[in-house]
């Protein structure tokens, strides 16, 4: 019998479920996640049962109303992912259907617009980076930051990576969980001030690279020129973790003498999306080309002499001449590089310089601003980009809480690096209205808890002690 009417919502009825689970050798969905602690597992929504269309869209709906997107408050959250325009071109072009439902352009004959738009997301991120070579883009960020320490221990034929701490602790844990996968070693640089502490780059022989983040974690900007002079006289090559959006003002890696270039495509033309997806970006010199991890698109001429694209140098995949391949990354973002693509694209370098200005100078205001509240304080004395780190009396994680309680957010919290520190990231979308509502209810926040401790203090000294009793 079809009883597949009672599931108007499933793709799959009891009978078919049962199929599978006997399949697979067991009786029941539930023993087949009994390995899952109870704790952890989603809760169910609770919905009723024997409900319309209608009205199970009206109850998901209020349901969905619990969430409070980052468009819906004030945010100044940053590290690593921001809230950045996106103009409604890239929209416009990524939702095309030629471009929202292909896939690996192995047939390069009917995949030339896909193939394009990758040479172009290539020939971009080059520019950008003052790179010579990018391959197609990565899963993200950290990855591609990953796959460079892999790529740099394959050009030097050595074993141990120097990773800075003032790199997005992100970035820092999936390096290391790759390195440690396979037999690789690192050692951590100390942070100072809020930089990479020159004085302790202890390089070697056995170094393959350093990695370095600019502007760093802390949004302060590092001296890349001297760390790349210390890593290139140890044979050594120099990784930077960057901020596309900051290339906009700020010179290129390669032009600090960069070897390998890493970052993340989400500031551009990508919505925060409740954390993902996303795209990295993997850029070097041309001459570590045939160790680049991934694909790349390349341009030539068909039989007809006709401007051509195609994949090429393809044994760096999995999906070929396996026992070659230098990763097995095969699968990209590529919705999410080419919205990073038609964002540059628009924007231009004279755009792109604006939004990083913007971004700068709005910083650097508010920045002023919280600062001239009593008991609120810069913790680094650096140059900084878009973010920056205050310090409070009170921890941070009251100082965010009650900030919420607003509508702000205020930052990340970073005690873990700084104490009491919060990170603050100020981009195009805070106005000057956004940067006075945070400073006043910061105000507000500090000067209660300073009226409670006095209080508290005030009272303490009122009660008799112990010894007159």
């Amino acid at each position: 019998m079809n009883d597949s009417h009672k599931f108007s919502y499933l793709p799959h009825t009891d009978a078919e479920r049962d199929e599978m689970l006997r399949a697979i050798g067991i009786r029941t969905f539930e023993e087949l996640i009994k390995h899952i602690p109870q704790e952890i597992r989603a809760k169910e929504l609770g919905l009723p049962e024997a409900k319309s269309e209608l009205e199970l869209s009206q109850i998901i709906a209020e349901l969905a109303k619990k969430n409070q997107p980052t468009s819906e408050q004030v945010s100044f959250l940053g590290g690593g992912a921001y809230r950045r325009f996106v103009p409604q071109v890239v929209n416009s072009v990524v939702s095309r259907s030629e471009f929202a439902t292909a896939y690996t352009p192995y047939q390069p004959e009917v995949s030339q617009g896909t193939l394009q738009a990758i040479y172009e997301f290539q020939s971009t991120v080059c520019i950008l980076t003052g790179m010579d070579c990018a391959n197609a883009s990565m899963y993200d960020g950290p990855t591609a930051a990953a796959e460079a320490a892999l790529m740099a221990a394959r050009l030097t034929d050595r074993k141990k990576v120097c990773l800075s701490q003032s790199l997005n602790s992100e970035y820092s844990s999936v390096v290391k969980t790759y390195l440690n996968a396979v037999g690789l070693e690192y050692a951590e640089l100390e942070a100072k001030s809020g930089v990479s502490d020159l004085g302790k780059l202890n390089l070697d022989s056995t170094f393959a690279a350093c990695i370095v983040q600019n502007p760093n974690y802390f949004g302060c900007l590092e001296d890349l020129e001297a760390i790349a002079e210390k890593a290139h006289d140890q044979g050594a090559l120099l990784i930077v973790v960057t901020d596309p959006i900051s290339l906009g003002l700020l010179k290129t890696p390669g032009e600090f003498g960069a070897d390998i270039v890493v970052g993340d495509a989400q500031s551009c033309g990508n919505y925060l999306s409740f954390g993902g997806p996303s795209a990295g970006y993997l850029a070097s010199r041309k001459e570590f080309v045939r160790q680049l991890p991934g694909r790349l698109c390349g341009m030539t001429q068909d039989n007809k002499g006709r401007r051509a694209y195609t994949l090429t140098l393809q044994t760096r995949e999995q999906h070929i001449r396996r026992a070659k391949a230098t990763s097995n990354i095969c699968t990209n973002q590529a919705l999410n590089a080419l919205a990073m693509l038609v964002y540059l694209c628009m924007m231009g370098p004279l755009g792109l310089k604006q939004v990083a200005e913007i971004s700068v100078r709005r910083a650097h205001q508010l920045a002023e601003m919280l600062t001239g509240i009593k008991g609120v304080k810069l913790a680094f004395s650096q140059p900084f980009f878009n973010e920056f780190v205050i310090q409070t009396d009170m921890a941070a994680e009251i100082v965010l809480t009650q900030l919420r309680e607003v509508g702000i957010l205020g930052g990340l919290d970073i005690s873990s690096h700084v104490p009491n520190g919060i990170l603050v990231a100020v981009t195009e979308m805070n106005d000057l209205s956004h940067l006075t509502l945070f400073q006043e209810a910061l105000e507000k926040i500090v000067a209660q808890t300073n009226k409670s401790s006095m209080m508290a203090l005030s009272n303490t000294g009122n009660k008799p002690s112990a010894c007159h009793k």
